[in-house]
């Protein structure tokens, strides 16, 4: 049974947040401010930085209210013998990891109640009754904010980006059209679909009225020539935008009625967004790493037969983003 009385302050441990790591977490930061609209929510980052106090600070501005960065907590036995964080208490602990050790010093730091899925919830005050670990990140959070409020979690609730990101994307991308956002490149090559399939469904979009964006990152600037000739009605926002960062990328993808990637971290960012989404998989597994978007529409290679990206139609693509628009 969740408690009737909401906490007033909530501790949530993480090891370290990589932008990959703070992107996917957009939507548990989220469920957890809208279930605890009135508590303070720490963010402690025990084994090294968190991007939640650097690049994606501006995402979470109303969404958490204190950044603990390079704490010191969670690695070594003999932390077991003090208490981590002297002379502060918190009325909730999330434990957001599931290695023990990590979780025996956590329960050292002083609350009132702590929730932890380590060890299959063997040291968490409150179990869930399904204990069957979700093979998704995501999902995994999701769970724990369920369990604390004892509601379903709400992990696209609304945030405000910064007033000068909105306006360069609606000068980037001004009311007019309608965007189709195409982000052909991942982290790995082997998890990209063809270029030419990205550009055979740009034009597919054109034909039907809609403008195509190109969403290049800097890891694929020498797609662009092949790009924007084979695609030279396109946008190339970020290219044209001041600085290249994942805030743009996000506020790009608000100014977008749908868009294509792969599994990759621009994929989280659109999602982050809001923009309706198609997730192109291959060799990679959609339960695990699909982006939690308002809507998904998720297109596997192995529905073609196949197990690499180039098993994907261009055909399928183009259906799903046609169901996405409908």
């Amino acid at each position: 049974m969740a408690s009737t009385t909401a906490p007033a302050s909530i501790l949530v441990y993480v090891g370290l947040d990589l932008i990959g790591d703070g992107l996917m977490k957009l939507p548990f930061v989220r469920a957890l401010r809208a279930a605890f609209p009135a508590s303070r929510i720490t963010w402690l980052a025990g084994k090294g930085a968190t991007v939640y106090a650097g690049p994606l600070r501006p995402l979470v501005q109303g969404q958490i209210d204190e950044v603990i960065e390079y704490a010191g907590i969670g690695s070594h036995a003999g932390e077991l013998l003090r208490r981590p964080l002297p002379g502060r208490q918190f009325d909730l602990i999330l434990d957001t990891q599931r290695r023990l050790l990590t979780t025996l010093i956590l329960k050292r730091i002083a609350h009132r109640e702590f929730l932890s899925a380590a060890a299959n919830y063997a040291f968490s005050d409150r179990r869930p009754l399904t204990r069957v670990k979700p093979k998704a990140l995501i999902r995994q959070l999701l769970d724990l904010v369920e369990l604390a409020s004892g509601r379903p979690a709400k992990p696209h609730t609304g945030f405000d980006l910064p007033a000068d990101y909105t306006a360069l994307a609606r000068r980037l991308l001004p009311d007019g059209p309608d965007y189709i956002g195409l982000a052909p490149g991942a982290g790995g090559r082997h998890k990209c679909w063809p270029l030419e399939r990205f550009t055979a469904l740009g034009r597919r979009q054109r034909e039907r009225g809609r403008a195509p964006v190109i969403l290049v990152g800097p890891a694929e600037t020498d797609w662009l020539a092949p790009l924007r000739a084979a695609l030279p009605e396109a946008r190339f926002p970020l290219q044209d935008a001041p600085e290249l960062s994942p805030l743009v990328t996000i506020a790009t993808a608000m100014r977008l009625r749908a868009a294509v990637a792969n599994d990759a971290g621009i994929g989280h960012m659109l999602a982050a967004g809001g923009v309706p989404l198609v997730s192109l998989f291959g060799p990679t597994s959609p339960e695990k790493f699909a982006p939690l978007a308002r809507r998904l529409a998720v297109v596997r290679a192995q529905q073609f037969g196949g197990d690499t990206m180039d098993s994907i139609p261009v055909d399928a693509v183009a259906e799903a983003v046609d169901s996405l628009l409908t």
